[in-house]
């Protein structure tokens, strides 16, 4: 839009009330007529009252949005719009409070929260007890989710007994000790907890709407939230509406009266939609062969900032061909991730050669061995290897590549089957499926190499790193190690610096090397277009976990 406003300075945004519009005359003279003067009136009250409405592409339509069952990025970020959990982020992503005006622990193990005054979007009050619930559901067996594993990780105590099914859920570490405040007691020193309270999944829901009704609970019609926005339209594959929530602690101070999400997966279609008025922010991803041209047409409206999402291939290795680690390991030799981050993707990603992103707080910086060998040794080494496992060009390798809709993973995978082909004689059958389909599928095991991403919960590399424990709930690639495990819980000693925890997840990549678990292909950058109109987004946040109540529209 700034690029057609500039050849046509008289036109206003057309978000601007039709009373403006219709009040606007041609260009020229030096005099302002009647109509012209009345004209700039009405448009500099339209200016006071612009409408704080915004609308964004959320790529996809959420499988869920309870905060406890809830899987993937788009669902969580819808959930963070109406939901906040003991802590939350500020607009560059830097920790502060949430619910807990204050926190405390003299020994990283027993934590005491102290909640502000805070209500449901119902009138509630927002209570200690209300997180205690919602800790036990995360955890129960019932639930099903898949984010159980995550107080597990944190070691809250009996958390892993409870996933199994051996204990009650009200046997876990979490009580209120009043109505204002939470304790939680871990069974190991846990620094960083503070940090794992941001995400979606250890965010309250209301007991007594849940309870009231069930799966239904998240319907605007009977939802009741405790942030800053509440959901009030649902319409599947057309868009979710979320509008002020007045009971919201922090209302006065949220700007943005609206924010309607789409779940439009087609970058193409987005950038199309963007350009002509009907959306103010696209998702995360603009189509690679368009970036340079948006990027001189469009200026300072494109955004791009790397963020800690890692795009990798997940092998099943339970199941023929990946449970041979020769196949496995030389498909990851024979991937050319320069290529694709470079010229497939082209805005920005980094070829990446171990799990973690390397930007991660406190730095991880594993270099495996064939990182250093030029493409002819790893395809000579990668045939080898092929060869070994019995696969020639009478009897190719053959397997089925699984993604989900999007442009860019269908780019991705056909560059990737095609490299493959041509230097390995590899024949790959390329699997399209549906978001929604697409979870399952991968939840479920029935796949054998899939298209996934994992982007940090938290600023810290156990995130990425816990992923792959034998016993985490989001691990669906089947990999168990019970060294790796050991690995991982040794992180976790008591008086172990920051550095010398570094150290030790530098033992489990490379030890997720050694395993061969999956292919890294390169990590992420944000790359979205903003309206010059909208204020205060910010891409400083290397988790890219926006929140519209720090947004407004200005014209």
């Amino acid at each position: 839009m700034s690029h057609f406003m500039s050849q046509l300075p008289c036109f206003r945004p057309a978000v601007l009330s039709m009373a403006v519009l219709f009040g606007l005359t041609a260009c020229g003279g030096d005099k302002p007529s009647s109509a012209q003067t009345d004209a700039t009136q009405t448009d500099t009250n339209a200016q006071a009252t612009t409408e704080q409405a915004i609308t964004i592409n959320n790529a996809s339509e959420p499988e869920s949005l309870d905060p406890h069952v809830a899987k993937g990025v788009q669902e969580a970020n819808v959930i963070r719009q109406f939901s906040e959990g003991l802590l939350t982020t500020d607009n560059d992503g830097n920790l502060v409070a949430g619910m807990a005006q204050n926190w405390e622990s003299a020994d990283n193990k027993v934590w005491t929260f102290s909640l502000r005054d805070a209500k449901w979007s119902n009138g509630d009050p927002v209570t200690a007890h209300d997180f205690v619930y919602s800790f036990q559901r995360l955890v129960d067996p019932k639930t099903g989710s898949s984010y159980a594993s995550y107080l597990e990780d944190a070691k809250v105590v009996n958390a892993s007994e409870i996933i199994l099914g051996n204990k009650p859920t009200d046997a876990l570490g979490v009580r209120a000790i009043d109505d204002k405040t939470l304790e939680i007691t871990l069974s190991e020193a846990v620094p960083y907890l503070p940090d794992m309270m941001i995400h979606t999944s250890v965010q309250p829901v209301h007991k007594a709407t849940v309870e009231a009704h069930g799966d239904k609970w998240t319907n605007p019609k009977n939802i009741v939230v405790n942030g800053a926005y509440k959901p009030t339209e649902w319409i599947v594959n057309e868009k979710i509406v979320l509008e002020k929530n007045p009971s919201y602690h922090d209302h006065a101070n949220v700007k943005l009266d609206k924010l309607t999400m789409l779940p439009i997966p087609q970058a193409t279609t987005d950038v199309q939609r963007y350009q002509a008025g009907e959306i103010d922010i696209t998702a995360s991803e603009l189509p690679s062969e368009q970036f340079a041209s948006l990027k001189q047409t469009l200026g300072d409206e494109v955004k791009s900032a790397p963020t800690l999402c890692t795009y990798y291939y997940e092998l099943n290795v339970d199941n023929a061909p990946f449970n041979d680690i020769k196949v496995r390991r030389a498909l990851n030799l024979a991937t050319d991730r320069e290529l694709i981050a470079k010229k497939v993707m082209g805005q920005g990603q980094v070829p990446a050669y171990q799990f973690t992103p390397p930007a991660v707080k406190g730095g991880l910086k594993y270099t495996p061995e064939w990182q250093s060998w030029d493409r002819a040794k790893r395809l000579e080494e990668a045939k080898k290897l092929l060869g070994e496992a019995g696969y020639n060009e009478s009897n190719p390798l053959t397997f089925k590549l699984l993604y989900d809709t999007n442009e860019s993973h269908k780019k991705i995978a056909v560059a990737m089957a095609s490299l493959w082909k041509e230097s390995l004689g590899v024949n790959v059958e390329l699997v399209n499926e549906e978001w929604k389909s697409y979870l399952e599928t991968r939840r479920l095991g029935k796949y054998q190499m899939v298209r996934a991403r994992w982007c940090g919960d938290y600023n810290e590399s156990s995130t990425f790193l816990n992923l792959m424990k034998s016993n985490n709930t989001n691990n669906w690639s089947a990999y168990k190690s019970a060294e790796y495990d050991a690995i991982m819980a040794s992180s976790l000693q008591a008086g172990l610096s920051d550095e010398e925890r570094v150290k030790i997840y530098h033992q489990a990549e490379s030890l997720l090397d050694k395993d061969e678990v999956h292919i890294d292909i390169f990590y992420y950058t944000n790359a979205r277009l903003i309206k010059p109109y909208v204020q205060g987004y910010s891409n400083k946040d290397p988790l890219d976990q926006w929140q519209a109540k720090y947004w407004s529209v200005v014209k």
